[in-house]
């Protein structure tokens, strides 16, 4: 090839247009954060040895609890889970995820679990992908990959849930009922959005004071009792407005829609 020929090339727009291409996809590699949830120590040294070489910072957890305390909106790009945890599965650090942050990462689930009915439910919950164990090398990169240029160019955050006259906006943590917006501290606003999110399904207090609270401790499940009867109140959760949160004895709380 003549030098006269590879100039022009060089200069043409086409050209111009796959380096700029190439540089946003390595750009967005280098920079990308991932917080990596996985307790088998022998597995996640793989995984680690696999996204570094393709240029991604990573944060290994083995505990969700650690994860959780160590999360801020800013610090991770992405969040590769397993699904089975000691301490609490990666299917409630997710949902205690989203009720914690404005504008959640992008989760990706790398698990065992090959059930249909897991992936659905999990899909479903919130998750962005689902990649069944084992996974080759290629595949993970080139799933973790795609999901962080898809979401580099999404807005997820306006975000307005609604259920009947009450509305629940989670960007902004305003509720209201009627147009009529409700007073809530930033735990209720997230007990309430949690039950919403997971209405007709039985909650047990630990499991909430995991979610909502970040803690694994039932020494301090009172706390629950108490913003359960705020909630009530403040968003008239009773039948004759409609719903029924119910205290289920010795197990938890359910969030139904009265008849």
């Amino acid at each position: 090839m003549s030098l006269g020929l590879l100039a022009d090339m060089l200069a043409s727009s086409k050209f111009q247009i796959i380096m700029s291409k190439g540089r946003r996809i390595l750009e967005l590699v280098k920079k990308a954060r991932i917080a990596f949830l996985e307790d088998d120590s022998t597995y996640a040294d793989l995984i680690i040895e696999w996204l570094s070489s393709a240029g991604y910072e990573v944060k290994h957890f083995t505990l969700s609890l650690d994860f959780l305390r160590n999360f801020s909106d800013a610090q991770y790009d992405l969040c590769l889970f397993d699904f089975m945890m000691p301490d609490m599965s990666g299917l409630d650090v997710m949902g205690s995820l989203k009720l914690r942050s404005n504008k959640a990462p992008p989760i990706i689930f790398l698990t065992a679990r090959s059930d249909e009915e897991d992936i659905v439910h999990v899909i479903e919950s919130g998750a962005d992908d689902y990649i069944v164990k084992p996974v080759s090398r290629p595949v993970l990169l080139a799933r973790i990959n795609a999901l962080l240029r898809r979401t580099s160019t999404e807005n997820k955050n306006n975000i307005v849930s609604e259920f009947g006259p009450l509305k629940i906006d989670s960007q902004q943590r305003i509720v209201t009922i009627d147009g009529q917006e409700v007073k809530l501290t930033d735990k209720e606003f997230d007990l309430a959005l949690y039950f919403l999110r997971n209405e007709g399904a039985l909650l047990s207090r630990v499991h909430l004071m995991q979610v909502v609270w970040g803690s694994s401790s039932d020494v301090e499940t009172r706390k629950v009792d108490v913003h359960v009867s705020h909630l009530r109140t403040k968003l008239k959760l009773t039948p004759e407005f409609g719903w029924k949160l119910t205290s289920i004895y010795q197990q938890g709380y359910r969030l139904e829609r009265s008849q």
